[in-house]
């Protein structure tokens, strides 16, 4: 059974990966003005879903659940991934979301806002900056000007088609994974400024979005609550937690839900 989850797990990260890729170049290579307007729009929703993809792949490197026990493997995994996203270090992510786990919602969070307001401009502009330091903002400009440049020098790609399925998908992906995965789940409920209750130490609540509209806003990390209680588990098994979360104290119902 062990065997068999790594091999599931490792597929389904190599799939996001092949994905991203191949719609990547797909895109990129595509004659935009023969398209209509709906088209473009799906294409960038859909490069916006893989680009967070990603990123999941990344996370569920840092847990270990990608290739259980082999934790140099998960980490070049996590590297490939989080370098195709933004160019981002896993080291510092890792340990950021480590410090998440060990202190969900409160000072030591790197993740969380802690304004009394609970604004969420606020709280995605610390999100922000957590993860891209002035050394990681130079990285990035720089990192992201050289590929940009050499693929519309190098091989005559089209700005708008480098702007609209890689950079914005970036930009977009980067909201969606602070919306889904961080502020709806972790923000304080009816304007308390802190999180007192002994049974909910995750600071976490979980959406009861059925599992194909969870999966679609953010690879199930709106049942974030059981993510927080089961780190191990790689974001597929996650529905399967929720569900027996339900069933143990029933919808709406038990600490730490909603």
């Amino acid at each position: 059974m062990q065997h068999e989850r790594q091999w599931i797990s490792a597929s389904v990260a190599a799939v996001i990966v092949t994905l991203w890729l191949g719609t990547w170049m797909l895109l990129l290579a595509t004659d935009i003005s023969q398209l209509p307007l709906v088209l473009i729009l799906v294409a960038i929703v859909w490069r916006t879903f893989i680009q967070t993809g990603l990123f999941i792949v990344a996370h569920d490197a840092i847990h270990g659940s990608i290739v259980p026990g082999a934790h140099r493997l998960n980490r070049a995994i996590g590297q490939l991934a989080l370098t195709l996203y933004a160019l981002l270090p896993y080291e510092k992510l890792a340990f950021h979301h480590t410090q998440h786990h060990l202190q969900p919602a409160r000072s030591g969070d790197p993740d969380f806002h802690d304004g009394v307001h609970n604004s969420i401009f606020a709280w995605y502009r610390k999100f922000m900056t957590e993860y891209l330091d002035r050394r990681q903002q130079v990285v990035l400009f720089f990192g992201m000007k050289a590929i940009f440049f050499t693929l519309f020098l190098g091989f005559h790609v089209h700005i708008p088609n480098l702007f609209l399925f890689w950079v914005l998908p970036i930009v977009f992906s980067s909201m969606q994974l602070f919306l889904f995965g961080t502020y709806l789940p972790h923000r304080v409920p009816d304007g308390s400024t802190e999180w007192n209750d002994p049974h909910n130490p995750h600071h976490a609540t979980s959406r009861n979005h059925p599992p194909m509209l969870s999966f679609l806003t953010c690879y199930h990390f709106g049942y974030h609550w059981e993510h927080h209680e089961y780190p191990f588990l790689p974001w597929y098994r996650l529905p399967a937690a929720r569900q027996q979360t339900l069933q143990r104290s029933g919808i709406n119902t038990g600490s730490g839900h909603s």
